[in-house]
This record gives structure tokens, C-alpha cells and sequence, in this order.
């Protein structure tokens, strides 16, 4: 039994670090977290529907849970989508 997956399913939400934020300042770049089922036609077509914009790379990055050391076990797993857009195009993340 499949679950039917929407394009809203695919972006969890934008991933705000200080290395994601220096790459937006830098180029433009903005980072979100995906679905681990997510590849880079689903992410690129999920910002175009979503969004409005044009996306003109589209970078997915697998990142492992941690081993914890103290209590035992390890963080979960996740991936990311690290995406530059059109010249002049901007996505307003704001929730305004």
C-alpha cells in the first residue's frame, strides 16, 4: 500500500543555519528540508508550483543522525535541497 505523495509533501520547511545563511547572502542560494523520498525533479517542480519561480540548479544533500554518546542511540537522518533561482527571482519565506 503506496501513500500518494503531494508536491507539499516534498518541502518540509526551510533550513536556517549560519552556513545557509552565509550562502544566501554570498549567491542567492536557499536551503530546504526535504522529503527522504525527494529528488531533484520533485523539489524543482514543488518550487515552481509552490512558489512561482524558475529553479536554475538544484543540489540534494544526505545528511546521517548522529551518534549520541551519553544516552545512547542517534539523531535522525534528513536530507536537504540547496537551490539557486532565476536571475532577479526571490522567494518571500517570510509567512506574510
Amino acid at each position: 500500500m503506496s501513500k500518494h505523495v503531494t508536491l507539499y509533501d516534498v518541502l518540509l520547511g526551510q533550513y536556517i543555519t549560519e552556513k545557509s545563511s552565509n550562502a544566501f547572502e554570498k549567491t542567492g542560494q536557499y536551503t530546504f528540508k526535504v522529503a527522504k523520498s525527494a529528488d531533484k525533479t520533485k523539489v524543482k517542480s514543488a518550487l515552481k508550483s509552490i512558489y512561482d519561480v524558475d529553479v536554475t540548479s538544484c543540489r540534494i544533500v544526505s545528511r546521517p543522525g548522529k551518534k549520541k554518546v551519553r544516552k545512547g542511540g542517534e539523531t535522525k537522518s534528513f536530507k536537504l535541497a540547496l537551490v539557486a533561482l532565476k536571475e532577479g527571482q526571490t522567494i518571500d519565506l517570510s509567512g506574510q
